[in-house]
């Protein structure tokens, strides 16, 4: 199966968990989509271990009808990309639009920042679980959720559910 119509943005902070970002980006180039990593301000972006991570464009300057999900990696970096309104206005206009929304561990931050889990099944990592049940989220503890377009999982170890269930949503 080929994504090779689809365009997938990934978002990009400071302190991103290493697996979370990398290893669905190149899932997701490797099933034939064309992948941009987006960032606010930055040119570059370190993980928590120092690996850096090169921008594609600056959210604030693309339009999010021209993509078709987005996947937020988590680390400690979602707790700075709430902090940029155009991140938040992207994530929101995605699950507006019924595109995928996807996040691991504590990525799920941006889903509560984006008021988009009210009502919906939901996981993430343990710790961000009151904050997540807190903005309307039904809580589950598994490896991967899928409650229409949106997609979550708890932890690198569940990366390879929560690649299969964003690939199986584009095809």
């Amino acid at each position: 199966m080929s994504l090779s119509d689809k365009h997938v943005a990934i978002l990009a902070e400071d302190n991103y968990q290493e697996l979370e970002l990398h290893y669905p980006r190149l899932r997701l180039i490797e099933a034939g989509a064309k992948v941009s990593v987006l960032g606010a301000g930055k040119h570059t972006y370190h993980s928590g271990k120092g690996y850096a991570v090169g921008v594609d464009d600056d959210i604030a300057e693309v339009d999010p009808a021209d993509f078709d999900a987005v996947v937020i990696p988590g680390g400690m970096a979602p707790d700075r990309m709430r902090r940029h309104r155009h991140m938040v206005d992207f994530v929101r206009a995605l699950s507006e639009a019924e595109k995928p929304v996807a996040w691991i561990c504590h990525a799920g931050w941006m889903a509560v920042s984006a008021d988009i889990i009210r009502g919906r099944r939901v996981t993430s990592f343990a710790s961000i679980r009151d904050d997540m049940v807190n903005a309307g989220g039904d809580w589950v503890d598994e490896e991967v959720v899928v409650d229409g377009h949106l997609i979550s999982s708890r932890v690198p170890d569940d990366l390879p559910a929560f690649c299969r269930a964003i690939i199986q949503a584009l095809s």
